[in-house]
């Protein structure tokens, strides 16, 4: 996935860091407080080599930040940075494509902590208002200038 790191378009970019399960679980348990390799180990059930893979690169990445939480045995623990925070809203729209298309059966659910209320996220561009999805998308090449507002779009338009 490293190779992908350099591609123009920021979907494979991100896809290089986080598209496989074990990163986007990791983010997961990150986000309902799980710091410490022997929670993340317990919680995922994933080998500690692999564990010690994924960690190291999310650090590295700048989605956790590594502290040092005990000297004596030397212990570290793996925090949410400022871009690991940001990362929650993509968690969120993949569990609601779970929900739609992959639900069934019990499943966990996830609650707003003040209201009480289960989360329903909604992807919107923030331009339009408009629902993702619900509208025809372009995807312009690096070199293209988007055509202006009032010109008709090209027949690639998806």
């Amino acid at each position: 996935m490293k190779n992908l790191s350099k591609q123009p378009c920021l979907i494979a970019r991100s896809l290089a860091l986080v598209g496989d399960a074990w990163s986007m679980l990791i983010m997961r348990d990150a986000h309902a407080g799980l710091t410490r390799f022997d929670e993340f180990r317990k919680s995922l059930g994933i080998v500690p080599t692999m564990l010690t893979g994924r960690l190291s690169s999310l650090t590295e990445e700048g989605l956790l930040e590594k502290r040092r939480y005990s000297e004596r045995p030397p212990r570290d623990e793996y925090v949410l940075t400022e871009a690991g925070r940001d990362f929650l809203p993509v968690l969120f729209a993949i569990g609601a494509w779970g929900r739609k298309y992959r639900g069934g059966g019990d499943v966990t659910r996830f609650f707003d902590a003040e209201t009480g209320t289960e989360i329903d996220p909604v992807t919107i561009d923030r331009a339009t208002g408009a629902p993702i999805g619900t509208r025809a998308i372009r995807i312009a090449a690096p070199e293209c200038q988007p055509p202006a507002a009032d010109e008709a779009a090209p027949d690639n338009a998806l």
